[in-house]
């Protein structure tokens, strides 16, 4: 029942109003502390709800790719970028970075990922939450608080808040294997098992254990390239005999990336009397994911032949764990509702690869440890509420709380040998014979003693908020936080406004004003990677290694070329709208909003001693410039790199529309059918001026072209969804079609390499059939009718590939079919 609304639980709740919110089950827990059950439909503010079924359908992966369908303002493209981009799903609300929608368990802050996206086109430098490594199996539904929430919640609330509650099963289970692969090439094969079973704990709670299990198999849309492209060195002035042999599709990773994790789940709660309820619940994750890179032929000079005689392909493997472990109490005192917890959760990333070091010659380790990336988050919480009842003025709910969070990031170096220059020359009779060679492990070299990083800092809040109805007919919120960070980020104070009436059974009007804010993630802070190239730096003729690097903020070089300590992005939100359910199981809800974002973090443009643009005194190059600030401040001259800042500002603005219908019939079934609408827009309203420190480089940009349509343009502005859902005894099928609209990609310097991406429809479709009330037989298609993306360029004459965007919202791989079959006792 995929969709962009709460779809057949609004439309039970909100239409039917005879029933009770409790009856129809979409009681909706967030966005509103405390009093009486309120529905989405009844919320202030613009709220979705999915249920597990909803989730499950058609053969998404996980949490954020089911999402994506059923969001109209989420976004989440197939590969955001390269690197780690490909391993964890990186997906927004209305436009803005994942790091700026704050995800929730059960109500409770869950931690970041330690994985940065260093190198993507969209979200560069945001660390978002990793939801695939919450077993899809453990949840009960998921709530989408489409609005500014910070005051409430505190830091990345800006664009809203995603909050997955967990499955409070006491008996009962179900298991469920899912299999599929793409339609051309039969590859990017999956099998999916998702199981969960409930437990009694006396008379008194429950325990609920969760499991899924994800084996995801490469995809490949890469064509074989042609026989004049030479793949081995000239044997005697002739082509080497093998070049007729060689399998021409030299590129194999142009698509989705291996990739297999193993994730369980934990939530149990025990009354241990009618004032005290003990809770708890938590999730242990492992994912391996291959990054298989770019095909380099023996003609190469880093092949070395006494290695690769055919070439190779560099291969990286990320291995992540992932735990979180939640614990508290909760409970009534004296008339006030209070909840007292505690979490912790880590995330642990391991990086290694399989090549070899060129310029340690033919005795270079052919495995390396690349390195670790660790993130963990220590959260302390107290909240408490309580409802009033007014004299002749209806009903208050009064709410307040403390946070104490303990945030900690760690990077560690790799193996020397995946980092460390060697001596190694070619010899006489191969290609680049005396030459010496980039340093490090092919493709992802280590992480440097330099890069190394552990940083720490405390985040103090406390909160206020009252929720007050007068009448029937009208509520009215408000909510002020205060936040304390022991770092760059300071302190400061933000507030919230929202306002919901009811002129009548069936319209009722609502809308928000809220300030918020952004800390800076400790990886913006600390993040430093290392790589080299070969070049003539100073243009002496001689080879040296020149290091390309991400600068850590407070690094001298950054510091040298004008970095200063990241301060939190500041936001204002006004959204306002309307819901209609003139008629039974009929509902319509339109919002529109505007979300202003002062000092967006972004990375710069690199700063490159090889950049030969001239500079501000019309003589020297910009390049030269460059090495003379590092040299003047006792720095290396051979340093390229760029750093994260505070840097730009943006208004966001768009609108949501839902609408849900409900038509039961007596001899034709159920049918449910939703549309969703979202359009948006971003353009940036201003940049910073460019430090004095870069005064000799003359007017150059901070931010190009392309990293400025990274924030502006390169998202679809409008996405459609059309469901409909239909149900007659054992037999139940949904048919989806959603509209992606087109996005525009840059060039960084050159506009005749900007590229359209012209709008598609994605239709799906799935068919169930119950043989009984224990099993569940499941069929169908993602992208039925084969689509990709706008073919952009001709594959490239060397690999076969960049023909299509990476950053196409429904892949490049076409289209696929699954089976499943569910059993639950």
């Amino acid at each position: 029942m995929g969709s962009v609304s709460s779809l057949t639980l609004m439309a039970g709740a909100a239409m039917a109003q005879d029933q009770s919110a409790a009856e129809v089950g979409d009681v909706v827990v967030t966005g509103i502390r405390g009093g009486a059950p309120r529905t989405a439909i009844e919320s202030p503010t613009p709220i979705d709800v999915f249920n597990a079924e909803q989730l499950s359908q058609g053969a998404q992966t996980g949490v954020f790719e089911s999402i994506r369908y059923l969001v109209p303002s989420f976004n989440l493209p197939t590969r955001a970028g390269g690197g780690s981009a490909t391993v964890i799903a990186t997906g927004s609300l209305r436009g803005l970075n994942p790091d700026q929608t704050l995800v929730l368990v059960n109500g409770k802050r869950r931690h970041r990922t330690a994985l940065i996206n260093s190198v993507s086109t969209l979200y560069n430098g945001s660390v978002g939450v990793d939801l695939n490594m919450l077993p899809s199996s453990a949840i009960s539904r998921v709530e989408v608080l489409r609005d500014g929430a910070a005051a409430q919640y505190g830091s990345d609330a800006v664009a809203g808040v995603i909050n997955v509650i967990l499955n409070k099963s006491a008996e009962g289970g179900q298991i469920s294997v899912s299999h599929g692969q793409n339609f051309d090439r039969q590859d990017g094969k999956f099998v999916n098992v998702d199981a969960d079973i409930g437990f009694a704990l006396g008379e008194n709670g429950f325990a609920n254990l969760s499991y899924s299990y994800m084996d995801r198999g490469a995809s490949n849309r890469a064509v074989p390239i042609a026989d004049s492209v030479r793949l081995y060195p000239l044997v005697n002035g002739q082509p080497d005999p093998r070049e007729k042999t060689i399998d021409r599709l030299v590129t194999t990773n142009y698509g989705q990336m291996p990739q297999e994790s193993n994730v369980f789940g934990l939530n149990a709660e025990y009354r241990l009397n009618p004032d005290v309820e003990l809770y708890g619940f938590g999730t242990y994750g492992k994912r391996v994911s291959d990054l298989n890179w770019t095909f380099r032929p023996a003609t190469d000079v880093l092949a070395l032949p006494e290695i690769a005689p055919d070439g190779f392909r560099a291969q990286t493997v990320i291995k992540d764990e992932d735990y979180e472990l939640v614990g508290g109490a909760r409970g009534t005192l004296r008339g006030w509702d209070w909840d007292l917890s505690t979490s912790y959760g880590t995330n642990i990333s391991d990086w290694e690869n399989n090549s070899f070091n060129a310029s340690l010659g033919p005795s270079s380790p052919r495995h390396f440890y690349i390195g670790q990336l660790r993130s963990a988050e220590w959260v302390n919480a107290l909240d408490v509420t309580r409802g009033f009842e007014l004299d002749n003025a209806g009903d208050l709910q009064v709410s307040f709380g403390l946070q104490h969070r303990r945030e900690n990031y760690q990077i560690k170096q790799g193996d020397e040998a995946s980092w460390i220059q060697g001596t190694y020359v070619r010899p006489v009779g191969q290609p680049g014979a005396g030459q010496i060679l980039a340093p490090g492990s092919q493709s992802t070299p280590g992480f440097r003693p330099e890069d190394e990083a552990d940083v720490s800092r405390n985040n103090y809040s406390v909160y206020g908020e009252l929720g007050w109805n007068p009448n029937e007919r009208l509520y009215l919120g408000a909510a002020v936080r205060y936040e304390n960070f022991d770092d760059s980020a300071g302190d400061t104070t933000i507030y919230k406004l929202s306002g919901r009436y009811e002129f009548n059974d069936w319209f009722a009007v609502r809308a928000s004003y809220n300030t918020g804010f952004r800390a800076p993630s400790l990886a913006q802070q600390a993040y430093s990677a290392t790589t080299s190239q070969l070049r003539d730096v100073v243009g002496n003729g001689i080879l040296v290694p020149l290091l390309l690097k991400n600068l850590q903020v407070n690094s001298p070089e950054a510091i040298a070329l004008g970095a200063k300590p990241l301060t939190p992005e500041l936001s204002k939100n006004l959204s306002a709208g309307f819901t209609l359910t003139p008629w039974r199981n009929f509902a319509l809800t339109l919002d529109a909003y505007q979300i202003d974002v002062d000092d967006r973090i972004a990375v710069t443009s690199t700063f490159s001693p090889l950049d030969t643009r001239l500079s501000a005194d019309g003589v020297t190059t910009i390049g030269k410039q460059i090495q003379n600030i590092l040299v003047a401040n006792g720095l290396s001259p051979e340093i390229s790199g760029q750093y994260y800042t505070n840097a730009i500002d943006t208004r966001t603005r768009g609108v949501d529309l839902v609408v849900t219908y409900k038509l039961p019939t007596d001899s034709f079934g159920l049918f449910d059918f939703s549309l969703g609408y979202n359009h948006n827009k971003t353009e940036i309203t201003g940049i910073v001026a460019n430090p004095p420190q870069l005064a000799a480089l003359g007017n150059i940009e901070l931010f190009d072209r392309s990293k400025r349509a990274a924030l502006t343009e390169s998202l679809p502005k409008s996405k459609v969804s059309a469901n409909a859902n239909w149900s007659l005894g054992r037999v139940s099928a949904n048919l989806r079609a959603t509209r992606f609209d087109s996005f525009v990609t840059r060039n960084a310097t050159n506009p005749a390499q900007d590229r359209n991406i012209d709008a598609e429809w994605i239709v799906d479709a799935q068919v169930n059939y119950d043989l009984n009330e224990q099993v569940r037989l499941s069929t169908g298609v993602n992208n039925l009718f084969n689509k990709y993306p706008t073919q952009v360029d001709a594959p490239s004459a060397a690999l076969g590939t960049n023909q299509y965007s990476g950053l196409a919202p429904f892949g490049f791989t076409g289209g696929s079919w699954f089976v499943r079959v569910a059993y639950k006792w």
